[in-house]
């Protein structure tokens, strides 16, 4: 088993995630044996959906209906009609006071300038990811959140539109981040759900994070028992000690 491997499951089984974990990088010359993407999405946030099943390249050209997207992850090669999309977009959304102009300003962009982005399962993902995107719910969130603070040494940011920020955010900080998403976001992916967060790892330190997550969840799992018992035995009529408690669950 791959080490790859190894991260996807440790993370599915710790979280017991409904998706894979996504694995994204982000490079000049497309993987040689990857095929390209095939069709039209509506934002580049589909392709961390599509990516549950299988893996891709894609270009600015694949992200050309997201001028939003194409902002946020700096791709090279946008097309001719990228800034006027942006304009229109920001405009609109601004009509509305959805954002204002000193928010827009503080998006967080990515740093450098690639021409592909590749998306997978982080199993099979045939390179090093840069990061991986997991789509959790609020009980898997809590030790997502445990996990991170302990890596990162401090809370995690938690982000919200656009959901596309939350790539360079981690990215450029070098942190994992938690985004609500965005209402772009919650209309184009169906696994985003009313219940449901996305959180983002930075590659590079996948193995740590993958080992805290493991410790939290076995002790959120102990913990989670034990408190369940002590409620059932004060609602009885009991007074329990913490050591009896702890007795109950042995």
């Amino acid at each position: 088993m791959s080490t790859r491997q190894q991260h996807a499951q440790q993370l599915s089984s710790s979280l017991n995630l409904s998706l894979p974990p996504v694995a994204i990088a982000f490079c000049d010359e497309a993987p040689t044996g990857v095929p390209s993407f095939e069709g039209v999405v509506s934002a580049g946030c589909s392709f961390w959906q599509e990516a549950a099943a299988g893996t891709f390249v894609t270009s600015a050209g694949d992200h050309a209906l997201c001028s939003i997207g194409i902002h946020t992850h700096n791709l090279a090669g946008a097309p001719a009609s990228q800034p006027q999309e942006l304009q229109a977009s920001l405009e609109a959304m601004m009509g509305l006071d959805y954002v204002r102009e000193e928010e827009v300003a503080a998006l967080p962009v990515m740093q450098s300038n690639p021409r592909h982005a590749v998306y997978g399962p982080l199993a099979e993902f045939p390179m090093a990811p840069d990061l991986v995107l997991l789509f959790a719910q609020s009980q898997q969130g809590l030790i997502l959140s445990e996990a991170v603070a302990r890596v990162d040494g401090g809370s995690p940011v938690a982000m919200g539109r656009p959901a596309c920020a939350l790539v360079p955010q981690v990215l450029n900080q070098g942190h994992a981040a938690m985004s609500l998403g965005c209402c772009g976001a919650r209309a184009y992916l169906d696994a985003l759900t009313d219940e449901t967060a996305l959180w983002a790892l930075p590659g590079a330190r996948l193995a740590t994070y993958c080992r805290e997550i493991g410790v939290l969840s076995r002790a959120n799992q102990t913990l989670t028992a034990f408190h369940t018992r002590r409620r059932k035995d004060v609602e009885a009529g009991g007074r329990p000690t913490v050591q009896e408690s702890l007795q109950r669950i042995s």
